[in-house]
């Protein structure tokens, strides 16, 4: 079962209430646009915090500067909006690293009203706001040399399951598993550090139950695919 997204123009976003227990608002946005959320790119250092800016500046080709901010003016101006506040007033934090313990795990809105998920492919942004922790993510469907480095890095079944296809059809399974594999280590803040192989996601038309979790893949334009973790069922 695939779930509806909306999606994010360059006029101020219309929400509602503000996501709380098992509900979730999932947004794709056009990163290529000149103003997003009644905010023009161009402007953008009014709203962004120094961090931001930081890494927008660190970025050497402009178009990939350009999608970075533009994603961040979207992620704002939506939290902005939830909480009640002007965009450049959201505080943005990072939670402990549930490996390590250091500052560096889930990006957070100090207070934890809402939790969200920001991921981003190519021209293409989803965002993800909840009231319990949740992950997204959105995945350019890999080259085939793409799928072949991965492979033996994934859950033993899952490896077995893309073996199984003939090799010109494994794009489009890998990247369903992907999105849906990055959409659960981004919700639990351990990223890559443990890596890929747990758990399994599956590669077929449904994901695979996680306990625990709601594993939901999500609407995405042709050359895509996209999912979404949320902790609790």
């Amino acid at each position: 079962m695939t779930e509806e997204v909306n999606q994010l123009g360059g006029e101020a976003p219309r929400l509602g209430a503000l996501p709380a227990g098992a509900a979730v608002a999932v947004w794709a946005l056009d990163t290529t646009r000149d103003v997003v959320g009644g905010h023009p790119v161009a402007e953008a250092s009014a709203v962004l915090d120094a961090g931001e800016r930081d890494r927008a500046d660190r970025l050497l080709r402009p178009g990939d500067r350009h999608r970075y901010v533009a994603s961040h003016l979207g992620l704002r101006a939506l939290l902005g909006g939830y909480l009640g506040l002007a965009p450049e007033k959201v505080t943005l934090v990072r939670e402990d690293c549930p490996c390590c313990g250091g500052a560096h795990g889930r990006p957070a809105v100090a207070g934890g009203a809402v939790h969200f998920s920001l991921s981003h492919s190519g021209d293409l942004a989803y965002l993800a706001f909840a009231g319990a922790p949740v992950g997204v993510d959105v995945e350019g469907v890999p080259s085939g040399q793409a799928v072949a480095d991965v492979l033996g890095t994934l859950h033993p079944a899952e490896t077995a399951e893309l073996l199984a296809l003939p090799e010109a059809e494994r794009r489009v399974p890998m990247a369903r598993l992907w999105s849906r594999k990055e959409a659960y280590l981004k919700a639990t803040g351990t990223g890559l550090a443990l890596g890929l192989a747990d758990p399994y996601v599956g590669s077929g038309p449904t994901p695979a139950p996680v306990t625990g979790w709601t594993l939901r893949d999500l609407s995405a334009p042709t050359g895509y695919a996209a999912a979404l973790a949320l902790a609790g069922r």
